[in-house]
């Protein structure tokens, strides 16, 4: 099963990749505020306090122990610390049949990430559907980051925390059809199309 970290979240500031992602995200996510949505992996929890703040009925999960503490200080009741090595939620969001999973810059964190997915899929209704962002990788990217010689930049080993998994759109919708999922959507942020930051992959159970 994969494991997590504690990468120590002591900041209450969004990550570098709200300002990006968030757009896209709201798009994944629609407009209804009744679908009962877990952000797996939310970190310090600052775009589940978002979301939350909009409207939506958000519960957040992460292994950083720092990071709850953080996002507990706005709503203390929506989010909670779990390893998902153990299989199964916090105990408080057990009765709880999920519509939507989003999980945003974590699978290419994960030894695991096909287990990641299972597990999710696990945590979901029959016609729930997962939503995962991901720094993206293709073709053209790929070619500047050779020609430029960004490589050991980009993957470097030493950084702590760092991406062990790097996706294309075809290599994340494999993973997500092999689990019984249906992309129905795809977004570029960040950049230039091809050249995008991240990406955004929706997927369905029906």
């Amino acid at each position: 099963m994969t494991e997590y970290k504690d990468y120590g979240f002591e900041s209450e500031e969004p990550a570098h990749t709200f300002s990006y992602l968030t757009e896209g995200m709201l798009l994944m996510i629609g407009e209804n505020k009744q679908q009962a949505i877990l952000d797996m992996g939310c970190g310090n929890g600052y775009f589940a306090n978002y979301l939350i703040e909009k409207g939506f009925n958000v519960y957040g999960t992460d292994a950083s122990v720092k990071g709850i503490a953080i996002a507990k200080r706005s709503h203390p009741d929506r989010f909670f610390v779990q390893d998902i090595s153990s299989g199964a939620l916090p105990e408080e969001l057990r009765n709880i049949k999920f519509d939507v999973i989003i999980s945003t810059e974590v699978i290419e964190h994960l030894y695991d990430p096909e287990g990641f997915i299972a597990f999710c899929k696990n945590l979901l209704g029959s016609s729930g559907q997962i939503i995962i962002s991901t720094p993206y990788h293709g073709y053209f990217k790929n070619l500047f980051l050779s020609v430029f010689n960004k490589w050991d930049t980009h993957i470097n080993p030493l950084w702590y925390g760092g991406h062990i998994k790097l996706w294309s759109k075809h290599t994340l919708s494999k993973a997500l059809t092999n689990a019984g999922f249906t992309v129905v959507a795809f977004k570029g942020c960040g950049r230039i199309p091809y050249f995008w930051k991240s990406m955004i992959i929706k997927a369905s159970l029906n």
